[in-house]
């Protein structure tokens, strides 16, 4: 099976395409340098030519703050892009797996959200992605879309990477606690993809590790696990003011990833104890 994974050079994709060597596919990563997404003439002629069976979309705008300033810049990545690329896998009748985020919910309340709940995008950001996701179900049939959140991989900044360096200078840390989501780990969440798109089991699905915390909770453990003393502090989001605003409640539902027969993800303080070995232990 031969894969496209755009945004080889971002958390997801580089797990991905990495993955899917280790069990024997045919993987072609993408980083912006290689393409540029927004160039459709450019998307239409690499992809014709490259023939793949499937793409797996992991290439978008994530700077949530950035974006609602530079929305065209965010538009045009998260949106047409996306239109571009999958005009390109129906052509070719590749399957397409687009990779969104939990920032389609407004972040209301304290239930998770299911895969059928109405998206209500609160930040620009949000707003592209979920333009996205109506995209890929305008243009194609059938289609993998896959909404994850909080991310961290070996490849790239993270939230893990943040509190690490930030432990070297300090031992006492302010962070948002009123936040509530799954860390995830883009090891365990690459597996997944494959898995899936392996299938012709289609639709949205929630993945991301078991579990919930905050980002002080988060941060905690983190601290815990590497044997840093430093305090965190849990503060609320007004204490903590962005340009964009952040959904507080980031749980997700996984539900359809068990009813269609798939493993659910490892708890996220398992995963996050692993990624900590291997980031010690192992050159990336």
């Amino acid at each position: 099976m031969k894969i496209l994974v755009t945004g080889y050079t971002g958390q997801l994709g580089y797990d991905v395409v990495h993955e899917g060597r280790a069990h024997g596919f045919e993987m072609v990563g993408l980083g912006s340098k290689d393409l540029d997404i927004t160039d459709e003439t450019a998307v239409y002629q690499y992809v014709k030519q490259l023939n793949p069976n499937a793409i797996i979309h992991c290439a978008a705008y994530t700077a949530v703050d950035k974006a609602e300033d530079d929305r065209e810049a965010c538009w045009n990545v998260n949106v047409k892009g996306t239109e571009y690329l999958v005009k390109a896998a129906k052509d070719i009748n590749a399957k397409f797996m687009n990779i969104s985020t939990d920032y389609v919910y407004d972040g209301e309340g304290t239930i998770p959200f299911k895969e059928t709940n109405q998206p209500n995008p609160v930040g620009y950001y949000g707003k592209t992605k979920y333009e996205a996701e109506k995209l890929v179900q305008s243009l194609l049939t059938e289609w993998f879309i896959v909404r994850i959140s909080w991310v961290f991989g070996l490849n790239g900044n993270n939230f893990v990477k943040t509190m690490l360096r930030l432990a070297e200078t300090r031992n006492e840390l302010n962070v948002v606690g009123d936040q509530i989501g799954s860390p995830t780990n883009t090891f365990d969440l690459s597996k997944i993809l494959l898995d899936m798109i392996q299938t012709n089991r289609y639709g949205i699905y929630h993945a991301t590790n078991e579990g919930y915390c905050s980002w002080a909770e988060f941060a905690q453990e983190i601290f815990r696990l590497s044997e840093k003393k430093v305090i965190v502090n849990s503060i609320s989001t007004e204490e903590y003011p962005t340009r964009a605003v952040r959904p507080k409640n980031s749980r997700m539902s996984k539900q359809k990833l068990v009813d269609n027969g798939f493993m659910p993800l490892p708890s996220w303080q398992d995963s996050l104890q692993r990624y900590l070995y291997t980031l010690k232990h192992e050159v990336k």
